[in-house]
């Protein structure tokens, strides 16, 4: 029988995007919660099971010497999306970690920048490697880079 119980990432997103900066604050949350992904800023537009969409402002912090968002930057924001994709699904008593991430560039990156991800329903009760797709694009709806994401899930061990 499948768990109806709420992710906890739903229900904090579902609580702040009713606010004005409900985005914006909830891209700072994940910032303290992950440093690293803080440092490009991002901005949740839209979360609901299975798909996530978080965008990134071109600025001087994510820039290159060639006056564009840098590859890596792009990429930090794909994995951002893929997996709150994934966590919008979990259920309790189940993890994951990323174990591997591959990024295709392109083109060079301008002004804010979109990553999508769309995860189907997964079998979180069995240990198991599933993959994802990012696209993050550009203001032109161009395909800037897309990020193939694989995650290992399954139960946590203190589930057994």
């Amino acid at each position: 029988m499948p768990n109806l119980e709420t992710p906890k990432v739903l229900k904090q997103w579902r609580a702040l995007r009713r606010w004005p900066a409900g985005g914006r604050l909830f891209g700072w949350l994940i910032g303290r919660v992950v440093p690293y992904a803080g440092t490009v800023h991002p901005r949740v537009r839209h979360l609901e099971p299975g798909v996530a969409e978080v965008t990134m402002s071109d600025r001087r912090g994510v820039r290159n010497h060639l006056r564009s968002v840098h590859a890596v930057a792009t990429a930090n924001l794909g994995e951002i999306a893929g997996n709150l994709a994934l966590m919008s699904l979990q259920p309790p008593k189940t993890r994951w970690i990323v174990t591997g991430i591959t990024a295709r560039y392109g083109k060079k990156a301008r002004g804010v920048l979109v990553a999508r991800c769309e995860v189907p329903p997964l079998d979180w009760s069995v240990e198991g490697d599933h993959d994802g797709r990012v696209e993050v694009r550009d203001q032109s709806g161009d395909v800037v880079t897309t990020l193939d994401v694989s995650w290992r899930l399954g139960p946590s061990a203190s589930a057994s």
